[in-house]
C-alpha cells in the first residue's frame, strides 16, 4: 500500500481522533463510528469490504461518478458513499471527508449535544 493510501488501521484511529468520536460493532462485526451515542458518521467493514461515510448532499452524485466510489448499500438515501480497499482517494482528502462526514452528523445534533464536538 503506498503512502498516498490509508489502511484500515489508520482510518480508525482517525475517526477516534474526532472530538466525541466512540467506536462500536454492530451487524456482525462492522465497526460503526458515531457522536453523540448513536449518531453514525462513518462504517468500517472488518473483512475488507468497504468504507461507507456521509457527504454533503450536493457533493454526492459527484463522488458516485468517480472510480471506486459508489452509494452505500441502505445508507444512499442519506446521502453516504461507500469504497473498497484500497480506498480511490489520497490520504488527505479522505480524512477531509471523514472530518466533513463528522461535522455534517453534529450540525443535525441539538445545540446542547454540539459543545466541544465542533471543529
Amino acid at each position: 500500500m503506498s503512502e498516498r493510501n490509508m489502511s484500515e488501521a489508520q482510518v480508525a484511529a482517525f475517526c477516534l481522533s474526532l472530538p466525541g468520536a466512540r467506536e462500536d460493532y454492530k451487524w456482525g462485526g462492522i465497526r460503526v463510528f458515531s457522536v453523540a451515542g448513536n449518531k453514525m458518521f462513518a462504517v468500517l467493514d472488518l473483512a475488507g469490504a468497504g468504507l461507507s461515510f456521509k457527504v454533503a448532499d450536493e457533493l454526492f452524485l459527484g463522488y458516485c461518478d468517480r472510480p471506486g466510489v459508489r452509494p452505500a448499500p441502505y445508507l444512499a438515501r442519506a446521502r453516504w458513499i461507500s469504497m473498497a480497499l484500497p480506498y480511490p482517494m489520497g490520504r488527505d482528502e479522505l480524512c477531509d471527508l471523514l472530518q466533513r462526514s463528522h461535522q455534517l452528523v453534529v450540525r443535525r445534533l441539538p445545540k446542547r449535544l454540539q459543545v466541544g464536538l465542533m471543529m
